[in-house]
Parts: C-alpha cells; structure tokens; sequence
C-alpha cells in the first residue's frame, strides 16, 4: 500500500482569472478503486492530468507510483490490435491481453485484425485491457462507458471489481456502485473523499446536505440581522452628521454648534467601530456557508393537444446493403408513453431514430406519424456545433433568454455564453442540445443518447423533470438507472 498525497494545490489555466482548484488537499490509498464524480467543467479530467504532471500547478502532489492514463491516443489505427496495444506496454506478452481480453468477455482473435476494424465497445475493452497489463501502475481511466451499451456497461463493471488502484471518471450510478469502493467528489470550492459507492456517498450526500441547509439558514438570518444593525447604525451616524450641517449653515440650534459638532464626530467614530466589527462578524459567518450543491428544478413545454397514436412503427426492418440489422420492429407512442430502445451496439437503434426523423435509409414496413407531429431531437453528434449561444439560438429559433435559462440551471457559467460552442466540454455540447430540445415547444421528444457525458447531478434533475411533466418520449440510452426511472416501456432489439 502506498499514497497519493496532495497538499495545498491550487491551479488555473493560463490566461484564466478563476483556479480550477484552490489550497486543496487530499489523500488517496493506491489500493481503492476510485469513482471521481463532479458536475461538468469542474475539472475531473484536469485533475487526472496534474497527476499524470501535464500542467504547472502551485501545491505539492507526492506518489511513489508510476500513472497511466485512459483513453491512449492510438497512432495509427491501421495497425494490427497487438501492435497497438504492444505499442502502449512496450514489454507486453500475448498471454497477458490474452487473458485480460477473456476475462472481459472478448476473444483474442481480435488482436490479429486493425485496430481502426473494431467496433468502438472493442476497442475500450481492449484499451483497458491494456492498462491492466501494466505492473506497479496506478491508472486513471476517464469516462469508459460513453457509448458503450448496457451488456458492455455491466461487463466493464465486473471486471473492474475484480481489480484495484484506479480512479475511474463516470456519470453512471449503477457502473460506479458496481465497482468503486470510495468516492471522490469535486464540488464547487472542494474536493471530498468518502469511503464507499456511489448509492452510499448520496445517500450521506443527502443527509448532509439537510443538516447544512438548515444550518445556512440559520447563518443567514444571523448575517441578515447584523447587516441590519449596520444600516441602523449608518443611519444614527448620517442623522447626526446632518444636524451638525445644519447647526453650520445657521438652520436652528442656536448656540448648540460646537456641542453637535462633538457629538457628530463620536458617533461617526462609534458608526465606523461598529460597521468593523459587524463586517468581521459577517466573514466569519460567510466562512461557515458549506459548499452544498443546488440542482434548480427544470421546466419543459410539451403540447397535449394530440390525443391518440402519435407515432407507430409496424414490422420495420433496416438495411446496411444485402445486411439486415433490425427485424420487423413494432412499437406506439401515444401522449404520455416514453419508449426506451435498447439493445446491443450496432443494433439499429440510432438507425431507428433517424428513419422516424425522415432520414433516407433503406428499410422494410410501415412508419406512420401523425399530421401535425412536432418532434424535439437531440442527436448523439454534438461535433457541428460551432459559434456562441446567441447565434445559435436565433439560428434554430429559439427563445435566446428561456435557452440560457435552462443551461444556467444545469450549472453552466455565465462566462461560457461568450465563448465558441466549439470549446465546450463534450458534457456541456451534450446539455446544449438538450437545453435547446427543452426550449421547444413540442408533441414528442426524441433523443439519441442524451446522457453522455452528462453528469450525475444533471442526470437526476433531467429524470425528475422527465417523470414530472410525462413527455411524449422515443430515446436511446445505455444509464441504466436513467431508463428506469424515466422510461415506461422498453423496446429490445
């Protein structure tokens, strides 16, 4: 067993006036298997990187072990999977990503072809079965699961239980209980370890954060009534300030100048002790405020007026060439149903998305849409958006102020409204093109994987709004805890 000590470190990109993190301090066991949790853009990708010593930072960070970092950057992806993953662990033997490839449910055959030839699923597995090759590593995996589909999601998790020494990044509950057996958590001005999953970290998450809530209340109302001795204080001292005034300019207290004018200059005096003491009182209150996450409660606009089947899909197959990869798919939304499509990847279940939003792909069967249908989509590429808020907005025909209502309340900084989309986090790509779908008015919603990247307290806060106001619904995502509390019938593939 061996350390990760980190003390008093504090960092900011270049040219930045905010630090990402400040006067932090911590200690991680090289033996936990770590979730990293936080909301996006608080800085869980940048806090791997100042482990793996990729940026300058003020502080000390003190470990005796040698960090590897996932995802690898593949050079050329033409090469065979071997080559590849000899490539990243230069003293690699077949039998070691043979046996770490069984163990994840993948057969070995897959090194003897391009790595560029693997489905994306494939190649995550084959990067972390590389990882796991490395001795005396401690290893930093980023955000595996995107992507990935529920069988491969729960396979990834097993075979990480089955192993120790990571910090692994993930905004999917049930992967992290799965595997982790300690939380970090990287909250608005702190960064807290707690020992256990994730279901025990927000359960004491919660109960913390009551505690602490009625305890700021309390705070407030005391810095409240001490701003309010200040102001009556100010107010004796300019009432007494004004009468020595008038007492100059000749206006009544004949014969009272000079004593007015002493008093005046004690209770200024007085005023500006007090005003100290009560500005130090209310710091000090001010410090006691704990660092409690607000999740603001979303609001959508779906139209109710279109009772009956809005959409129906009979006997759809879909076609890749001569390949068929949907068979005879049925399914209905009326008002209220909220569909989950599920199923391995490759399955057609973008495909299927896609051939109900008009695009031209070759198909079998019958897709009937109701005249008048309004549908609200969120696709899985977030890489086209380029440009600020604003442009965008009026681009597409959305309420600008309603838009960036909405993305405040999923945590985004004001500062990102000015910025180019294209420098956005894939996370806040992700809850810009939701924020735009909940901007619109709409009969039926329609997203393909909405949820990666999204963090998990933006997760819960799009659940309650999804089981509040009960959309009209046709989504795809592989958050297994998302789908059941947000989906009322599953469609399988």
């Amino acid at each position: 067993m061996s350390l990760i000590n980190i003390r008093d470190l504090t960092f900011s990109y270049e040219g930045s006036y905010d630090n990402i993190f400040e006067h932090i301090s911590l200690s991680i066991d090289t033996n936990w298997k770590s979730g990293l949790i936080g909301r996006n853009g608080r800085g869980k990708t940048t806090f791997l990187k100042l482990l793996l010593g990729e940026y300058k930072y003020t502080g000390k960070i003190e470990s005796n072990v040698e960090f590897e970092y996932f995802p690898y950057d593949i050079k050329n992806e033409d090469d065979f999977t071997f080559d590849v993953a000899a490539e990243k662990n230069p003293g690699l033997e077949y039998w070691q990503i043979a046996r770490e490839l069984n163990l994840l449910e993948v057969s070995e055959d897959i090194l003897y072809r391009p790595f560029s030839a693997l489905s994306y699923g494939e190649k995550v597995k084959v990067m972390i079965a590389v990882l796991f090759t490395r001795e005396n590593s401690f290893l930093l995996i980023d955000e595996p699961t995107n992507h990935l589909d529920l069988y491969g999601r729960s396979r990834l998790a097993e075979y990480l239980n089955t192993k120790k020494g990571f910090i692994l990044v993930s905004h999917d509950r049930d992967f992290l209980d799965k595997c982790a057996d300690h939380i970090i958590a990287i909250n608005k001005t702190s960064i807290a370890v707690q020992k256990g999953n994730f279901s025990t970290w927000d359960e004491n998450k919660r109960r913390s954060d009551a505690f602490e809530i009625s305890y700021n209340e309390k705070l407030r109302s005391e810095i409240m009534h001490l701003e309010q001795a200040k102001q009556r204080t100010k107010n004796w001292a300019d009432i007494s300030e004004k009468r020595k005034d008038e007492c100059e300019r000749g206006e009544n207290y004949i014969g009272r100048r000079p004593w007015l004018g002493r008093k005046s200059k004690k209770m200024m005096k007085r005023s500006k002790s007090i005003e100290q003491r009560i500005d130090t009182a209310v710091e000090e209150k001010k410090k006691l405020l704990k660092d409690i996450e607000h999740s603001d409660k979303l609001k959508l606009r779906p139209i109710k007026n279109m009772n009956g089947t809005m959409l129906e899909l009979r006997n759809v197959s879909i076609f890749y060439g001569d390949r068929r990869i949907t068979d005879r798919v049925s399914f209905s939304v009326r008002s209220g149903d909220r569909i989950n499509i599920s199923g391995k990847n490759g399955s057609g279940k973008s495909s299927i998305l896609k051939l109900i939003m008009g695009e031209d792909i070759s198909h079998e069967g019958e897709i009937y849409k109701r005249s008048g249908l309004i549908i609200s989509y969120v696709s899985q590429d977030t890489s086209y958006l380029k440009g600020r808020l604003a442009e965008y907005a009026g681009e597409n025909d959305i309420d600008e102020a309603l838009f960036k209502t909405i993305l405040r309340k999923l945590d985004f900084d004001r500062v990102q409204f000015d910025k180019d989309m294209s420098s956005f986090s894939e996370g806040q790509k992700k809850k810009t093109l939701i924020a735009a779908s909940l901007s619109k008015p709409a009969h039926l919603y329609i997203w393909d994987e909405p949820m990666n990247y999204i963090d998990v307290l933006s997760r819960i806060q799009i659940e309650n709004l999804i089981r509040e106001y009960s959309p009209a619904m046709v989504f795809v995502e592989h958050d297994s805890a998302f789908c059941r509390k947000a989906a009322t019938e599953t469609v399988r593939l």
